[in-house]
């Protein structure tokens, strides 16, 4: 692939709180904002707790999810009496750190979450970022304590509904397992060095240090699968098999159990070799995903480094 220089990436913003009973992005974003972290060297930082009703309340949200409502469309609906607190206040986001697809966003933007899935850490983004990569590569080979993986959802940047969309160039960064509403140290500590090595790439990288091309794997979504569900009440009728259970990324294969119905039965995965994540999300339940599905891919991307005028 041909090297590839891009402009400076000076502008960056960490968002913690998007869901508020996701803790450990609240603490980072808090302690930032304690210790008046807004520089570090050619990089300037803005901190936000991207939706802080429901931090106080310890809550997913209020009145929707706000992480749903960043889409092209969602961004351009005018606000009436009956406009959701979230989407005022994703309309809030954008007109502070975008608007998206704009020059005046920011350079980066990174938003924090947790999952009560056992997913280690996990970068997610959209099309393709050779800065996103870069970063992932990074860390990957710096951050020791758990997994490293990164996920693609495969969908154009005006219908990408999360906040990371609002930048040039964003991902979100999801740790776990971690309960909602509890902090855990070792979670915080991955995510917290995830977030540092980010800021320590950039610096090198605005300094005109070159990062060569390479490959990495990537989980690019193909479905999400639901729980079997009574047909008339809608009500679940199994879990999650055991077997499957905290097995993210693990590759399934058909004929493997996936659910067991509270009579006892089993369901086996049909179709073909997959990758499941988020499996058993608490947060999905009411979005009817017991978990994802994707395929392992290889992408490959070009030396990088600064452009300068």
């Amino acid at each position: 692939m041909e090297h590839v220089s891009v402009p400076p990436l000076s502008r960056v913003a960490v968002c913690g709180g998007t869901h508020g009973n996701e803790m450990s992005g609240v603490y980072i974003v808090r302690e930032m904002q304690r210790q008046k972290l807004e520089k570090a060297e050619s990089v300037s930082i803005t901190t936000v707790l991207s939706n802080p009703r429901a931090v106080e309340a310890c809550r997913r949200y209020i009145e929707t999810d706000l992480n749903r409502c960043f889409t092209d469309a969602l961004l351009s609906t005018p606000i009436t009496d009956s406009t959701s607190y979230e989407l005022r206040r994703a309309q809030e986001l954008n007109a502070q750190l975008g608007p998206k697809g704009s020059e005046e966003a920011v350079d980066l933007l990174l938003d924090l979450h947790n999952t009560t899935a056992n997913m280690g850490l996990s970068f997610i983004f959209y099309s393709l970022d050779w800065i996103t990569l870069h970063i992932y590569k990074y860390i990957q080979t710096k951050l020791t304590s758990m997994p490293v993986r990164v996920i693609q959802l495969d969908i154009p940047i005006s219908e990408a509904y999360s906040l990371e969309s609002v930048g040039k160039h964003g991902f979100a960064i999801e740790v776990g397992p971690q309960p909602t509403g509890v902090l855990r140290a070792d979670i915080f500590n991955a995510m917290k060095e995830a977030l540092d090595l980010t800021i320590e790439w950039l610096q090198k990288f605005n300094s005109g240090i070159t990062f060569g091309g390479g490959e990495v794997e990537a989980y690019v979504l193909v479905k999400s699968v639901d729980y079997p569900r009574d047909p008339m009440t809608g009500e679940l009728t199994a879990a999650i098999h055991p077997q499957l259970q905290d097995n993210d990324f693990k590759l399934l294969r058909p004929g493997d159990p996936i659910f067991q119905s509270f009579s006892g039965e089993t369901v086996k995965h049909e179709g073909e070799e997959l990758y499941p994540f988020f499996i058993n999300e608490c947060a999905y339940y009411e979005k009817k995903v017991a978990f994802h599905l994707a395929r392992k891919v290889t992408l490959t991307f070009p030396s990088i480094n600064v452009k300068r005028d």
